[in-house]
């Protein structure tokens, strides 16, 4: 956050105690402040590959972690980044295996009777054929036999006729049905032998490999708000890893609503990581949400992310990583600076220790903006002057 002082009264008290000779001293000189806001970030990658949970169905139950690669293993292409527990899957196979061998059986005992029953029916079918052409052959031979004969005659062979006809149809029907029966039995086993290979690819789908050469880096789970670990259970298409691209690197911080105006696409950003604080990157700011956020379930604050892109790589900037970030807001040129350590306040009153000849004194200062190392006085120093950066007084303060 910015941090301003404001303007007081000026006066100066003498000190003739005696004074510690081995404080540090600085001299009072002009030069440019630099306005920043400071927020905490974290690193991400502008690209990267996702590798998620696989997508299986929901009757192979929860997908539970047995084996996941380190946060920040550097891995190839085709190493094994992620196991899970195979276990419910297994019992699905075995089931659809067991199941699929009482299908087949079932089916090849629907055929034995299927033939059974068409050859009873064919046999049937010769018996009434044979009758029909004997009664065929007895008509023919009643030309000369009475009246009453004759018609006795045709009526048996009309009856062996309809009795053929009958035969024929019953063999048509039961093939239609038992074309049916064979079908649905025949769609069981096909619905079975897809249910067995959906089970063996999603078993293998259980061991998830790297697509390409990377540094691993594991999600969060958000039940937990811990990255990924043996024994957390996920769903399917659940993105766990990521494999990020190193050579173009980001930081992304939350910036406060109150705050959000001053920032401008392109200013310099200043980023220091938190595990290596001596070392600074440059970055500029390349996009500003649109939209706020809250900042956190607990909270109603609202905050806008930002990115900032990263100059260059380093083979310390890895993604998830916390870093500080000084976003520099404004400049105000040619100014009377000092550090912010020889700075010293009570109630309403600001003041530093000025050197006069060998002792110091009390001196009031009105102060103008600062940031996080320096700050503007406005009153009460002039260039050249001496200051002390301790309370050269502390020690007898003390005693």
């Amino acid at each position: 956050m910015y941090k301003y002082f404001f303007p007081l009264l000026l006066f100066i008290v003498g000190c003739n105690s005696k004074y510690n000779s081995e404080i540090g001293l600085y001299t009072v000189k002009k030069g440019d402040l630099q306005i920043m806001l400071s927020e905490e970030g974290e690193l991400k990658a502008t690209n990267s590959i996702n590798i998620s949970s696989p997508n299986i169905s929901w009757r192979y139950g929860n997908l539970k972690i047995i084996k996941i690669v380190d946060d920040g293993t550097e891995v190839c292409k085709g190493d094994t980044v992620i196991i899970f527990d195979p276990s419910e899957v297994g019992k699905v196979i075995e089931e659809s295996k067991n199941e699929l061998e009482i299908a087949k059986a079932e089916l090849e005992k629907l055929k034995a009777q299927h033939d059974s029953k068409l050859e009873e029916l064919e046999s049937n079918l010769k018996v009434s054929t044979l009758s029909h052409e004997i009664s065929k052959i007895n008509f023919e031979l009643a030309e000369f036999e009475a009246e009453v004969t004759r018609k006795e005659i045709e009526l048996k062979l009309q009856k062996a006729k309809i009795s053929l006809g009958k035969a024929n149809n019953e063999i048509e029907n039961t093939k239609k049905m038992q074309n049916e029966e064979l079908q649905q039995s025949l769609l069981k086993i096909e619905q079975l032998k897809t249910k067995l290979q959906e089970g063996e690819n999603a078993l293998k789908s259980l061991t998830v490999i790297s697509p390409s050469n990377g540094i691993a880096i594991l999600t969060k789970n958000w039940r937990t708000n811990n990255k990924w670990q043996i024994g957390d259970q996920t769903w399917s298409g659940n993105p766990m890893i990521t494999l990020p691209d190193l050579s173009e690197i980001m930081a992304t911080v939350q910036i406060n609503e109150i705050d959000i105006s001053k920032i401008l696409p392109d200013q310099h950003v200043e980023i220091r990581l938190d595990a290596y604080t001596d070392t600074i990157f440059k970055a500029k700011v390349n996009k500003i949400a649109n939209l706020a956020e809250n900042k956190n379930n607990k909270t109603k604050i609202k905050v806008f992310p930002v990115e900032a892109l990263i100059e260059g790589s380093s083979k310390k900037l890895l993604p998830g990583m916390t870093v500080s970030c000084n976003i520099h807001i404004s400049k105000i040129d040619d100014q009377v600076l000092i550090p912010t350590d020889a700075l010293f306040s009570k109630a309403n009153h600001k003041w530093v220790y000025l050197k006069k000849g060998n002792s110091f004194v009390r001196q009031d200062v009105e102060l103008g903006a600062s940031n996080n190392d320096f700050v503007i006085v406005e009153k009460g120093l002039q260039t050249k002057d001496i200051i002390a950066l301790t309370d050269p007084f502390k020690d007898e303060k003390e005693s």
